[in-house]
C-alpha cells in the first residue's frame, strides 16, 4: 500500500501528492502534533483554524472515497512512523512543503520506506519557473515579475496585449485617508460546529497544561472563533468579498480605523495559505466577477496584485534566496522584543493597542496595520529581526516561514538591505495620524517630536534617521526625508535622540 502524507498546510484534493495517486491505491495521513507548541507557541486562533481545516479535510476525502488515518501525537515522527507499520505501507508520498525548515525536519527522518516528493502545486510560479524568471536579473522587483504573470495567465489583458485600462498599475488610487465615520461592510462569519468545538477544547486544555508546565501561555483567544475551516466555506467567502467588499476595496485599502479589523479587505490569505483556495482560482473568479458587473479597475487590478504579484514575488523570494536569508540583520538591530508584545497590549501608544487588541482576539491584522504600525516600530526601535519576525510567524493566523521571511524580515525591517524592497519604510506618527483614527485620544501627540507628549514613533523615527544617515543617504529614495533631518537644528536633534533612548526603555 502507497501512503500519502498530506500537510496542515495543503488541504486540497488537487495537491500533488494526491493527484498522483487513486483513492483504491493509496491511504492519506494528516497528524495533529503538539510538538509545534514547542517551537513556537501559536495563537490559538491560528491552531484552531488548522486543527479542524484538517479533520474537516480528512472527512471529505473519505467521502471521496480515500481511506484516510488522522492521528494526534507529541510528534511527527511518532506517528509517521507507527502508522507506516501499522498500515503496511511500502512507499511514502508526500508535496514540497512551502516551508524550507519544514523539508528539512523531513528529510532529517529515519523513515523505514522509500519517500517520494512532488514537486508543490500550491503556487502559481513553481519555485523552477521563478528561478528562472530571476536568474537575468541583478535587481529583482514585484512589478517586474507581476506584470510577466499578467501576460502569461492573460489576467486583465486587452486583445492587443495590453494592461486593461492602459496602465499596469493603479495603486496612486487606493492610498486614500479615512475619512470620518468610514465603515466597512460585516465579514462573513461561521459558528463553530462539533468538530470546531472539540478542536477549541483541545487547544485551551493545551494551553492550561503548557503553562503549568512552565512553557508559557498560548497566546491569543480560541473564542469566539468565526473563520471558515472547508473549501465550500472558503469559497463562501470568496463570494462573499465579491458581493460586498470587492467594489470598494481599492480607496481605502491602506486605512487604519478604530472599530473596523477589516474593512474591505478579503480574508482570503488564511485559506489560501493552506490550500482550501487555490491563488490561480481566486484570480480568475474575481476578474470575471469583477468585469462582470464593473467594478472600478483600481480596486480589481488592486486585489489581484496583492496574489499574483505580491504573494507570488515573496513565496519566490523566499526561495530563491537561500537557506542564509532568515539570519541577515542589515542594520545590526539588537533590542529585545517589549514585554507587551507577547501580552498583546499594554504599550500606552493607541495605534500599537489597538492592533494588538484586534490581534488577540483574531489572529489577524490587514496590511498596513502589519507595515505601518507593527514593523515601522520594530525597524525605527532596532529590534531584533529574528525575534520579531518569529514573533509575526506565532501570532498571525496566516503566518508561516515563507511568509514571514520576507514580508518582515525583508519588507518590514529591511534587514535584507534591500534585497526585497527599494527603501525602509520607516514612518513618523504624522503616518499614522494621517492614514488612521488611531492618534485621537492618545496620551501622545503625532505632531510632537520633542517632550513628554511627543509620539514615540516621532522620536524613535528621527533617532533611526540619524542613527543611520551616512547610509540612508546614498538610497535615492531617501534623500527627501534626509534633507528634512539635516533642517533639524543640533540642539533639538540631541534631544530627540536622548528621548528616543529613554522611550525605549520606558516601552520596553
Amino acid at each position: 500500500m502507497k501512503g500519502v502524507w498530506v500537510l496542515g498546510d495543503q488541504l486540497s484534493p488537487s495537491q500533488a501528492a494526491l493527484a498522483s495517486q487513486a483513492p483504491a491505491e493509496a491511504r492519506v495521513l494528516l497528524i495533529e502534533s503538539t510538538s509545534v507548541l514547542q517551537h513556537r507557541r501559536y495563537h490559538r486562533q491560528k491552531l484552531v483554524l488548522v486543527w479542524s481545516a484538517m479533520r474537516h479535510f480528512a472527512a471529505e476525502l473519505r467521502q471521496s472515497g480515500w481511506s484516510v488515518d488522522h492521528r494526534e501525537a507529541s510528534t511527527f515522527a511518532d506517528a509517521l512512523q507507527s502508522w507506516i507499520t501499522e498500515q503496511g505501507i511500502n512507499e511514502l508520498h508526500l508535496m514540497e512543503p512551502a516551508e524550507r525548515p519544514f523539508r528539512m525536519a523531513i528529510e532529517r527522518l529515519d523513515l523505514p520506506v522509500p519517500l517520494v516528493w512532488h514537486r508543490s502545486n500550491a503556487f502559481i510560479w513553481s519555485r523552477e519557473e521563478f528561478a528562472a524568471w530571476a536568474q537575468p536579473y541583478k535587481q529583482l522587483r514585484m512589478e517586474l515579475l507581476y506584470r510577466q504573470g499578467r501576460k502569461r495567465f492573460g489576467v486583465l489583458m486587452g486583445d492587443d496585449g495590453q494592461p486593461l485600462g492602459g496602465q499596469w498599475n493603479f495603486d496612486h488610487d487606493n492610498r486614500k485617508a479615512p475619512p470620518k465615520g468610514l465603515a466597512g461592510p460585516e465579514p462573513l462569519v461561521f459558528a463553530p460546529d462539533g468538530i470546531t468545538g472539540a478542536v477549541i477544547a483541545k487547544v485551551e486544555r493545551l494551553a492550561t497544561e503548557l503553562e503549568a508546565d512552565g512553557v508559557g501561555p498560548i497566546p491569543g483567544r480560541s473564542e469566539p472563533f468565526s473563520w471558515a475551516v472547508t473549501r465550500s466555506q472558503a469559497l463562501a467567502v470568496l463570494e462573499h468579498f465579491i458581493d460586498t467588499r470587492l467594489d470598494g476595496f481599492g480607496p481605502f485599502q491602506d486605512a487604519m480605523v478604530s472599530g473596523q479589523p477589516s474593512l474591505w479587505h478579503a480574508l482570503l490569505s488564511p485559506y489560501l495559505n493552506i490550500g482550501l483556495l487555490h491563488p490561480l482560482e481566486v484570480i480568475r473568479r474575481l476578474e470575471q466577477a469583477g468585469l462582470e458587473r464593473g467594478t472600478p479597475l483600481a480596486c480589481l487590478e488592486g486585489v489581484i496584485r496583492q496574489i499574483l504579484g505580491w504573494r507570488e514575488y515573496t513565496h519566490g523570494l523566499y526561495w530563491w534566496f537561500g537557506a542564509d536569508y532568515p539570519a541577515r540583520n542589515h542594520f545590526g538591530a539588537d533590542r529585545p522584543l517589549p514585554g507587551w508584545l507577547e501580552q498583546l497590549g499594554g504599550s500606552g501608544m493607541a495605534c500599537m493597542d489597538t492592533v494588538l487588541a484586534e490581534l488577540e482576539v483574531n489572529g489577524y491584522a490587514h496590511h498596513i496595520q502589519r507595515l505601518m504600525v507593527l514593523a515601522n516600530y520594530g525597524l525605527i526601535a532596532g529590534l531584533d529581526p529574528q525575534a520579531f519576525t518569529a514573533w509575526f510567524h506565532r501570532m498571525f493566523i496566516d503566518g508561516y516561514d515563507w511568509v514571514m521571511q520576507t514580508n518582515v524580515l525583508g519588507m518590514g525591517l529591511f534587514a535584507d538591505g534591500g534585497l526585497l524592497a527599494s527603501k525602509p519604510y520607516a514612518a513618523s506618527g504624522n503616518y499614522i495620524n494621517r492614514m488612521s483614527t488611531y492618534c485621537k485620544g492618545c496620551r501622545y501627540n503625532p505632531k510632537q517630536r520633542t517632550g513628554p507628549d511627543a509620539c514615540p514613533f516621532n522620536t524613535l523615527y528621527w533617532d533611526f534617521l540619524a542613527r543611520h544617515a551616512q547610509e540612508l543617504r546614498r538610497n535615492p529614495r531617501m534623500a527627501l526625508v534626509m534633507k528634512q533631518l539635516e533642517r533639524i537644528p543640533d540642539d533639538e536633534l540631541a534631544e530627540i535622540r536622548a528621548a528616543a533612548t529613554a522611550g525605549q526603555r520606558h516601552l520596553s
